[in-house]
Protein backbone atom coordinates (compact mmCIF):
# COMPACT_ATOMS: atom_id res chain seq x y z
CA UNK A 1 0.00 0.00 0.00
CA UNK A 2 1.27 3.41 -0.93
CA UNK A 3 2.69 5.51 1.97
CA UNK A 4 3.43 9.03 2.02
CA UNK A 5 5.64 10.05 4.92
CA UNK A 6 5.96 13.79 4.11
CA UNK A 7 2.48 14.41 4.51
CA UNK A 8 2.12 12.31 8.08
CA UNK A 9 4.05 16.24 8.84
CA UNK A 10 3.20 18.53 6.36
CA UNK A 11 5.13 21.55 5.73
CA UNK A 12 4.14 23.28 2.28
CA UNK A 13 0.89 25.33 1.39
CA UNK A 14 0.88 22.33 -1.37
CA UNK A 15 1.05 19.53 0.82
CA UNK A 16 -1.77 21.22 2.94
CA UNK A 17 -3.94 22.23 0.17
CA UNK A 18 -3.61 18.50 -1.09
CA UNK A 19 -4.59 17.07 2.72
CA UNK A 20 -7.74 19.88 2.51
CA UNK A 21 -8.81 18.88 -0.59
CA UNK A 22 -8.35 14.71 0.13
CA UNK A 23 -10.52 15.51 3.51
CA UNK A 24 -12.74 17.52 0.90
CA UNK A 25 -13.80 14.19 -1.16
CA UNK A 26 -13.83 12.50 1.89
CA UNK A 27 -16.44 14.54 3.53
CA UNK A 28 -18.23 14.51 0.66
CA UNK A 29 -18.41 11.09 -0.02
CA UNK A 30 -19.21 10.53 3.87
CA UNK A 31 -22.54 12.89 3.02
CA UNK A 32 -23.85 10.39 0.60
CA UNK A 33 -25.50 6.74 1.93
CA UNK A 34 -23.61 3.81 0.07
CA UNK A 35 -20.13 5.40 -0.41
CA UNK A 36 -17.46 5.46 1.75
CA UNK A 37 -14.81 8.27 2.71
CA UNK A 38 -12.53 5.81 3.50
CA UNK A 39 -12.80 4.88 -0.45
CA UNK A 40 -11.43 8.44 -0.86
CA UNK A 41 -8.89 8.38 1.51
CA UNK A 42 -7.71 4.69 -0.23
CA UNK A 43 -8.30 6.57 -3.52
CA UNK A 44 -6.08 9.72 -2.55
CA UNK A 45 -2.80 7.89 -1.48
CA UNK A 46 -3.28 8.60 2.16
CA UNK A 47 -5.22 5.71 3.65
CA UNK A 48 -2.04 4.23 5.97
CA UNK A 49 -1.05 7.64 6.95
CA UNK A 50 -4.89 8.17 8.16
CA UNK A 51 -4.92 4.91 10.01
CA UNK A 52 -1.32 5.72 11.60
CA UNK A 53 -2.01 9.41 12.91
CA UNK A 54 -5.26 8.42 14.48
CA UNK A 55 -3.34 5.66 16.33
CA UNK A 56 -1.06 8.07 17.49
CA UNK A 57 -3.22 9.56 20.11
CA UNK A 58 -1.78 7.23 22.72
CA UNK A 59 -0.83 7.17 26.19
CA UNK A 60 2.38 8.85 25.05
CA UNK A 61 0.40 11.71 23.35
CA UNK A 62 -1.97 11.96 26.73
CA UNK A 63 1.36 12.28 28.86
CA UNK A 64 2.89 14.78 26.07
CA UNK A 65 -0.26 17.24 26.03
CA UNK A 66 -0.49 17.21 30.16
CA UNK A 67 3.19 17.91 30.50
CA UNK A 68 2.47 20.85 28.22
CA UNK A 69 5.12 19.65 25.77
CA UNK A 70 3.85 21.19 22.64
CA UNK A 71 5.96 20.46 20.07
CA UNK A 72 6.65 16.95 20.91
CA UNK A 73 2.81 16.43 20.82
CA UNK A 74 2.41 17.54 17.13
CA UNK A 75 5.17 15.37 16.18
CA UNK A 76 3.84 12.63 17.70
CA UNK A 77 0.66 12.78 16.92
CA UNK A 78 0.59 14.32 12.98
CA UNK A 79 -1.81 16.90 14.21
CA UNK A 80 -1.51 19.32 10.92
CA UNK A 81 -2.27 15.93 9.15
CA UNK A 82 -5.44 15.39 10.95
CA UNK A 83 -6.04 19.21 10.77
CA UNK A 84 -5.99 19.78 7.47
CA UNK A 85 -7.75 16.97 6.39
CA UNK A 86 -10.24 17.58 9.16
CA UNK A 87 -11.00 20.90 8.12
CA UNK A 88 -11.66 19.59 4.33
CA UNK A 89 -13.94 16.97 5.73
CA UNK A 90 -16.27 19.64 7.78
CA UNK A 91 -16.32 22.02 5.30
CA UNK A 92 -17.56 19.30 2.62
CA UNK A 93 -19.91 18.38 5.11
CA UNK A 94 -21.57 22.10 6.32
CA UNK A 95 -20.96 23.31 2.46
CA UNK A 96 -22.63 20.30 0.55
CA UNK A 97 -24.85 18.67 2.95
CA UNK A 98 -28.16 20.64 1.83
CA UNK A 99 -27.28 20.53 -2.17
CA UNK A 100 -26.54 16.70 -1.80
CA UNK A 101 -29.73 16.07 0.45
CA UNK A 102 -31.88 17.43 -1.81
CA UNK A 103 -29.97 16.06 -5.14
CA UNK A 104 -30.49 12.64 -2.92
CA UNK A 105 -34.19 13.27 -2.85
CA UNK A 106 -34.54 14.17 -6.26
CA UNK A 107 -32.17 12.63 -8.46
CA UNK A 108 -30.28 9.64 -6.63
CA UNK A 109 -29.75 7.65 -9.92
CA UNK A 110 -27.61 10.06 -11.24
CA UNK A 111 -25.82 10.60 -7.64
CA UNK A 112 -24.96 7.16 -7.18
CA UNK A 113 -24.07 6.30 -11.02
CA UNK A 114 -21.36 8.78 -10.59
CA UNK A 115 -20.42 7.22 -7.19
CA UNK A 116 -20.42 3.90 -9.26
CA UNK A 117 -17.69 4.93 -11.32
CA UNK A 118 -15.56 5.89 -8.44
CA UNK A 119 -15.91 2.71 -6.67
CA UNK A 120 -15.21 0.30 -10.00
CA UNK A 121 -12.44 3.07 -10.52
CA UNK A 122 -10.66 2.13 -6.94
CA UNK A 123 -11.64 -1.62 -7.34
CA UNK A 124 -9.26 -1.63 -10.82
CA UNK A 125 -6.92 0.46 -9.04
CA UNK A 126 -5.80 -1.00 -5.98
CA UNK A 127 -7.17 -4.73 -6.82
CA UNK A 128 -4.11 -5.03 -9.73
CA UNK A 129 -1.43 -3.72 -6.71
CA UNK A 130 -2.09 -7.12 -5.06
CA UNK A 131 0.01 -10.21 -5.21
CA UNK A 132 -2.96 -12.58 -5.54
CA UNK A 133 -3.32 -15.90 -4.20
CA UNK A 134 -5.30 -18.49 -2.31
CA UNK A 135 -5.34 -16.37 1.22
CA UNK A 136 -5.86 -13.25 -0.79
CA UNK A 137 -8.33 -14.19 -3.00
CA UNK A 138 -10.14 -15.84 0.09
CA UNK A 139 -10.40 -12.40 2.35
CA UNK A 140 -11.36 -10.61 -0.81
CA UNK A 141 -14.38 -13.10 -1.56
CA UNK A 142 -15.55 -13.08 2.80
CA UNK A 143 -15.32 -9.20 2.91
CA UNK A 144 -16.98 -8.90 -0.63
CA UNK A 145 -19.83 -11.52 0.93
CA UNK A 146 -20.01 -9.40 4.20
CA UNK A 147 -19.94 -6.12 2.91
CA UNK A 148 -22.98 -7.41 0.46
CA UNK A 149 -24.84 -8.63 3.73
CA UNK A 150 -24.38 -5.47 5.79
CA UNK A 151 -25.41 -3.08 3.04
CA UNK A 152 -28.52 -4.87 2.09
CA UNK A 153 -29.74 -4.80 6.30
CA UNK A 154 -33.34 -3.27 6.78
CA UNK A 155 -33.49 0.34 7.76
CA UNK A 156 -34.51 0.17 11.86
CA UNK A 157 -37.89 1.98 11.80
CA UNK A 158 -39.12 4.29 15.14
CA UNK A 159 -35.22 4.45 15.90
CA UNK A 160 -34.20 6.20 19.04
CA UNK A 161 -32.55 9.34 19.45
CA UNK A 162 -31.35 10.07 22.54
CA UNK A 163 -27.57 11.05 23.51
CA UNK A 164 -26.69 7.35 24.48
CA UNK A 165 -27.89 6.35 21.19
CA UNK A 166 -26.67 9.17 19.21
CA UNK A 167 -23.14 8.42 20.80
CA UNK A 168 -23.19 4.14 19.92
CA UNK A 169 -24.64 4.80 16.73
CA UNK A 170 -21.74 7.42 16.18
CA UNK A 171 -18.40 5.09 17.36
CA UNK A 172 -20.12 2.03 15.18
CA UNK A 173 -20.57 4.57 11.79
CA UNK A 174 -16.56 5.81 12.19
CA UNK A 175 -15.82 2.19 12.02
CA UNK A 176 -17.62 1.82 8.72
CA UNK A 177 -16.78 5.26 7.41
CA UNK A 178 -12.57 4.48 7.48
CA UNK A 179 -13.41 1.11 6.19
CA UNK A 180 -13.29 1.26 1.62
CA UNK A 181 -16.89 0.25 0.72
CA UNK A 182 -18.44 0.83 3.94
CA UNK A 183 -20.27 3.74 4.31
CA UNK A 184 -20.14 5.20 7.51
CA UNK A 185 -23.39 6.87 6.83
CA UNK A 186 -25.49 3.88 5.35
CA UNK A 187 -24.64 2.38 9.13
CA UNK A 188 -26.13 5.55 10.48
CA UNK A 189 -28.88 4.97 7.53
CA UNK A 190 -30.07 1.33 9.03
CA UNK A 191 -29.52 2.47 12.69
CA UNK A 192 -32.34 4.71 11.64
CA UNK A 193 -30.08 7.73 12.34
CA UNK A 194 -29.11 9.42 9.13
CA UNK A 195 -32.04 11.78 8.66
CA UNK A 196 -31.97 13.03 12.10
CA UNK A 197 -28.10 13.53 12.27
CA UNK A 198 -28.19 15.34 8.26
CA UNK A 199 -30.82 17.08 10.00
CA UNK A 200 -28.45 17.99 13.50
CA UNK A 201 -26.05 19.14 10.84
CA UNK A 202 -28.62 21.53 9.40
CA UNK A 203 -30.32 22.87 11.97
CA UNK A 204 -26.73 23.04 13.96
CA UNK A 205 -28.24 20.70 17.01
CA UNK A 206 -24.73 21.03 18.88
CA UNK A 207 -25.73 18.60 21.56
CA UNK A 208 -26.83 15.96 18.96
CA UNK A 209 -23.36 16.50 16.89
CA UNK A 210 -21.20 16.64 20.16
CA UNK A 211 -22.65 12.60 21.21
CA UNK A 212 -22.22 11.47 17.52
CA UNK A 213 -19.14 13.24 17.69
CA UNK A 214 -17.89 11.36 20.89
CA UNK A 215 -18.88 8.11 19.52
CA UNK A 216 -17.23 8.94 16.56
CA UNK A 217 -13.56 9.84 18.56
CA UNK A 218 -14.10 6.81 20.81
CA UNK A 219 -14.95 4.27 17.97
CA UNK A 220 -12.17 5.36 15.46
CA UNK A 221 -9.32 5.29 18.23
CA UNK A 222 -10.16 1.75 18.98
CA UNK A 223 -10.40 0.50 15.61
CA UNK A 224 -7.67 2.06 14.12
CA UNK A 225 -5.44 0.22 16.31
CA UNK A 226 -6.91 -3.08 14.75
CA UNK A 227 -6.01 -1.75 11.43
CA UNK A 228 -3.02 -0.74 11.61
CA UNK A 229 -2.08 -4.20 13.17
CA UNK A 230 -3.59 -5.53 10.23
CA UNK A 231 -2.09 -3.27 7.25
CA UNK A 232 1.46 -3.56 8.93
CA UNK A 233 1.82 -7.21 9.81
CA UNK A 234 -1.21 -8.87 7.08
CA UNK A 235 -1.01 -5.97 4.40
CA UNK A 236 -2.01 -8.09 1.42
CA UNK A 237 -4.68 -10.16 2.86
CA UNK A 238 -5.78 -6.61 4.68
CA UNK A 239 -6.10 -4.56 1.32
CA UNK A 240 -7.52 -7.42 -0.42
CA UNK A 241 -10.45 -7.70 2.12
CA UNK A 242 -10.76 -3.47 1.63
CA UNK A 243 -11.02 -3.99 -2.52
CA UNK A 244 -13.46 -6.65 -1.38
CA UNK A 245 -15.42 -4.46 1.15
CA UNK A 246 -15.94 -1.91 -2.04
CA UNK A 247 -16.86 -4.72 -4.49
CA UNK A 248 -19.66 -5.77 -2.01
CA UNK A 249 -21.23 -2.26 -1.47
CA UNK A 250 -21.96 -2.23 -5.00
CA UNK A 251 -25.10 -3.63 -4.28
CA UNK A 252 -26.38 -0.32 -2.54
CA UNK A 253 -24.75 1.66 -5.44
CA UNK A 254 -26.86 -0.35 -7.90
CA UNK A 255 -30.02 -0.83 -5.85
CA UNK A 256 -30.29 3.18 -4.74
CA UNK A 257 -29.76 3.97 -8.70
CA UNK A 258 -32.04 1.66 -10.10
CA UNK A 259 -35.23 2.87 -7.17
CA UNK A 260 -33.97 6.39 -8.78
CA UNK A 261 -35.10 6.62 -11.91
CA UNK A 262 -38.51 5.84 -10.26
CA UNK A 263 -38.53 9.46 -9.66
CA UNK A 264 -37.30 10.71 -13.42
CA UNK A 265 -40.10 11.09 -15.91
CA UNK A 266 -39.90 9.03 -19.21
CA UNK A 267 -36.76 7.36 -17.82
CA UNK A 268 -35.03 6.41 -21.23
CA UNK A 269 -32.41 6.00 -23.79
CA UNK A 270 -30.94 9.65 -22.62
CA UNK A 271 -31.67 9.01 -19.15
CA UNK A 272 -29.46 5.64 -19.51
CA UNK A 273 -26.91 7.31 -21.43
CA UNK A 274 -26.57 10.39 -18.75
CA UNK A 275 -25.92 7.65 -16.30
CA UNK A 276 -23.87 5.74 -17.84
CA UNK A 277 -21.47 9.30 -18.60
CA UNK A 278 -21.82 9.35 -15.13
CA UNK A 279 -20.22 6.21 -13.88
CA UNK A 280 -17.36 6.96 -16.77
CA UNK A 281 -17.04 10.15 -15.53
CA UNK A 282 -16.30 9.05 -11.94
CA UNK A 283 -14.20 6.28 -13.19
CA UNK A 284 -12.12 8.74 -15.46
CA UNK A 285 -11.78 11.15 -12.34
CA UNK A 286 -10.26 8.14 -9.83
CA UNK A 287 -8.15 6.76 -12.43
CA UNK A 288 -6.83 9.97 -13.38
CA UNK A 289 -5.58 10.99 -9.79
CA UNK A 290 -4.74 7.69 -9.37
CA UNK A 291 -2.39 7.63 -12.41
CA UNK A 292 -1.31 11.36 -11.52
CA UNK A 293 -0.07 10.37 -8.57
CA UNK A 294 1.33 6.50 -9.08
CA UNK A 295 1.85 6.94 -12.60
CA UNK A 296 0.77 2.96 -12.61
CA UNK A 297 -3.21 2.72 -13.07
CA UNK A 298 -3.91 -0.08 -15.61
CA UNK A 299 -6.64 2.07 -17.22
CA UNK A 300 -4.73 4.86 -18.09
CA UNK A 301 -1.46 3.03 -18.74
CA UNK A 302 -2.87 1.13 -21.62
CA UNK A 303 -4.60 3.97 -23.34
CA UNK A 304 -1.23 5.76 -23.37
CA UNK A 305 0.62 2.71 -24.33
CA UNK A 306 -2.26 2.76 -27.39
CA UNK A 307 -1.33 6.28 -28.10
CA UNK A 308 2.23 6.23 -28.27
CA UNK A 309 1.89 3.01 -30.48
CA UNK A 310 -0.73 4.88 -32.78
CA UNK A 311 1.94 7.78 -33.28
CA UNK A 312 4.63 5.49 -34.01
CA UNK A 313 2.00 4.10 -36.81
CA UNK A 314 1.25 7.34 -38.19
CA UNK A 315 5.01 8.60 -38.43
Amino acid sequence: MEHHPELSHPRTPLQFLRLYLTGFAMGAADIVPGVSGGTMAFILGIYENLIDAIKSFNLGAIRLAVGFKVAEFIRHTSLFFLIALGLGILTAIFALSNILGTLLETQPTYIFAFFGGLILASIVAVGVKIRWGTGTLISLVVAAVAAYVIVGLPVLQNADHSLPVLFVSGAIAICAMILPGISGSFILLILGQYEFVLGAVRSLDILSLAAVAAGCVVGIVIFSRVLSYLLHNHEQVTIAALVGFMIGSLRTIWERASAGTELIPNFGAAEIALAAGLVFAGFVLVSTLDHLQSGQNPALRWLWKRDKKAVREAA
